[in-house]
């Protein structure tokens, strides 16, 4: 702990040193060390942890993952903080749910349990996973650093196996949620800054050839009769096998030296889609190793300014949503997302965009169940650091992250690379990098982002447009614009050439005690807005779907007054998420009417 410094002979590192971080700062787990899990039997890490926030990084400054076990007794030096002793809090969880001082808590937290192996650890390989942790987390086993990751919204993956010992091990996470200029999303957002490792924690167990990767999808050659898989196996294989029973196939794949390798195969799935959501059992074999999924088949694409699915227009008739909960913050769980998408059905939605960040992967499993299209996005979030190289490693990462995650749902359709950014000659770098990334790492799905209006010429107007499949548009004509024949202007002026989303819009409606009865943040006037905003829309012929702003009222620090107090009052449903507000309604009923046309071949209503 009391380490001299090279400053001075006088001087103490853990005093002294402001580079502290950067010996711990390697962001070396990332989307290389991710492994498939599909199939695997996990051993839950999940329970009390034991807690401490730590503002100033004295943890990493006085080196607390290197403390061992040690009755107060014996110590030769004081401790200010011990890792094994005193206050636990739940994982997965929100410190700024579990106690009001920690509401506004921004910086480093340290989580600490004890990892009993039993047994022979010889012949196994064992891999921690974290399912989230908001931002900046770093892994130390027995007092030894493993690594860090970046993102608060993608799970990453942390090889143990070198550094577990028989009998008790000490894991130790250290998580921080510091809004800095150079991450993904920078400082300045609107949704709350939560912090902790609120998603699952697991270990797992896989033999000495482990299989990273398995990517299985359609052939996008609109012939609906090829299915092709995509293999990646660490260790002792020269091939692996493909099985999908319903369908009778059963492939050998040679693996090259990497470990890679790919089979194309003939066969004529039934392909899935919101109404027939068919799913298909998958199962890989490679070296003793066994990985399952269940996969839908299908077949997106743009042609001019329509989205077709297996060949079909498609209308996109959707709801945005956050990750977010009253009590729980950005904890989810299987019970809250199925109510999502009942709320989703009661709305006549086939679709839904999952902003602003990735959402927890079993909203895209029971998407593919029960037969929901997604639009999954990335936090590139108005103006980050597009100069930094730094920063677009870390976005380009964290796209890659979802994308391996979650490339085997159906439901997934469209990657979105940001949200809202200022048209520049960077930004239009970093993002034209990004959207061909998704391209290399899932050719089979559409790119989008939300891009710009150019409100001086009242047209759609985005460089970025010209790289992406799907332009999306965030508008709010009737709140934050006030001239709402500035939508229909724009409609008038614009002719894009591909089709266009309005991503969001919409308006606050507080409802409840000490609600306005009329004006802005009404519920009458919210409900107005969706009238007109869905009169303006509808003929609009390259508009091919809408997701408004919000089904949920969100948690928010940045909006403060009367009506809002901390949450954002755009939501359908209150955050209560049960209480419905008028404007649901209007919405559905236009949601009821495109859907009954489209049944009955009438194409655009």
């Amino acid at each position: 702990m009391l380490e001299r410094s090279a400053l001075a002979e006088n001087a103490l590192q853990a005093l002294h040193d402001e580079d502290y971080d950067r010996p711990f700062n390697t962001q070396s787990l990332n989307h290389e060390t991710m492994i498939f899990t599909g199939g695997r039997r996990g051993i839950s890490l999940d329970g009390d942890w034991n807690f401490c926030v730590d503002l100033l990084d004295t943890g990493l400054r006085q080196k607390w993952f290197s403390m061992l076990p040690m009755p107060a007794e014996e110590r030769t030096e004081p401790w200010d903080y011990d890792p094994y002793e005193g206050e636990t809090v739940p994982v997965p969880s929100c410190w700024q749910m579990l106690k009001e001082k920690w509401y506004f808590f921004e910086g480093s937290t340290w989580y600490t349990r004890p990892l009993d192996m039993a047994g022979e650890l010889a012949g196994k390989r064992r891999f921690l996973r974290v399912g989230a942790a908001q931002y900046d987390c770093k892994v130390f086993l027995n007092g030894v650093f493993l690594g860090n990751h970046y993102g608060g919204s993608t799970p990453f993956f942390c090889e143990l196996t070198d550094h577990l010992q028989p009998g008790r091990n000490w894991l130790m996470l250290m998580v921080n949620n510091t809004r800095t200029l150079d991450r993904v999303p920078m400082r300045n957002t609107d949704w709350f800054n939560y912090g902790g490792v609120y998603r699952e924690v697991e270990l797992y167990e896989t033999p000495e050839t482990v299989i990273r990767d398995l990517f299985v999808h359609l052939v996008p050659d609109g012939a609906y009769s090829r299915i092709r898989a995509e293999v990646e196996v660490d260790g002792d294989a020269s091939e692996a096998v493909l099985e999908i029973p319903e369908l009778g196939l059963s492939e050998t794949i040679a693996l090259d030296a990497d470990g890679r390798g790919t089979v194309t195969v003939e066969t004529r799935p039934e392909l899935w889609s919101p109404e027939t959501p068919k799913l298909y059992g998958v199962v890989l074999t490679a070296g003793g190793d066994r990985v399952e999924d269940r996969v839908g088949f299908r077949q997106v694409e743009r042609v001019g300014d329509e989205i077709l699915l297996n060949g079909k227009a498609l209308f996109l008739r959707g709801i945005s949503v956050h990750e977010d909960d009253r009590d729980m913050g950005k904890v989810t769980s299987e019970a809250d997302l199925r109510r999502r998408f009942e709320h989703a059905r009661a709305l006549n939605c086939n679709y839904l965009r999952l902003a602003h960040y990735p959402h927890h992967e079993m909203a895209a499993r029971l998407a593919d169940e029960l037969g929901f299209l997604l639009w999954e996005e990335i936090p590139v979030y108005w103006a980050v650091a597009f100069d930094n190289p730094a920063t677009y490693r870390d976005a380009r990462n964290q796209l890659i992250e979802l994308v391996k995650r979650d490339r085997n749902r159906a439901s997934v359709v469209i990657w979105s690379v940001g949200n809202e950014n200022p048209d520049t000659d960077a930004r239009l770098a970093f993002m034209k990098g990004l959207a061909e990334t998704a391209k290399q790492f899932d050719p089979t799905r559409l790119t989008s982002a939300a891009c710009l209006v150019n409100h001086a010429r009242n047209r759609i107007e985005d460089r970025l447009a010209e790289h992406i499949d799907v332009i999306g548009i965030n508008e709010y004509y009737g709140w934050y614009e006030e001239n709402f024949e500035d939508l229909v202007a724009i409609g008038r002026n614009s002719d894009p050439g591909k089709p266009v989303v309005i991503s969001e819009t919409g308006a606050d409606g507080a409802i409840g005690e000490g609600a306005p009865a009329r004006g802005l943040f009404s519920e009458a006037y919210m409900t107005e807005v969706y009238r007109r905003q869905i009169a303006t829309l509808r003929d609009l012929s390259y508009v091919k779907g809408m997701s408004p702003w919000i089904l949920y009222d969100f948690r928010v620090e940045r909006r403060q007054n009367i009506f809002q107090r901390g949450y954002n009052k755009k939501g359908l449903i209150a955050a209560d998420k049960t209480t419905v507000k008028e404007a649901f309604g209007v919405l559905a009923a236009y949601y009821a009417e495109r859907r009954e046309a489209e049944a009955a071949g009438e194409g655009d209503a």
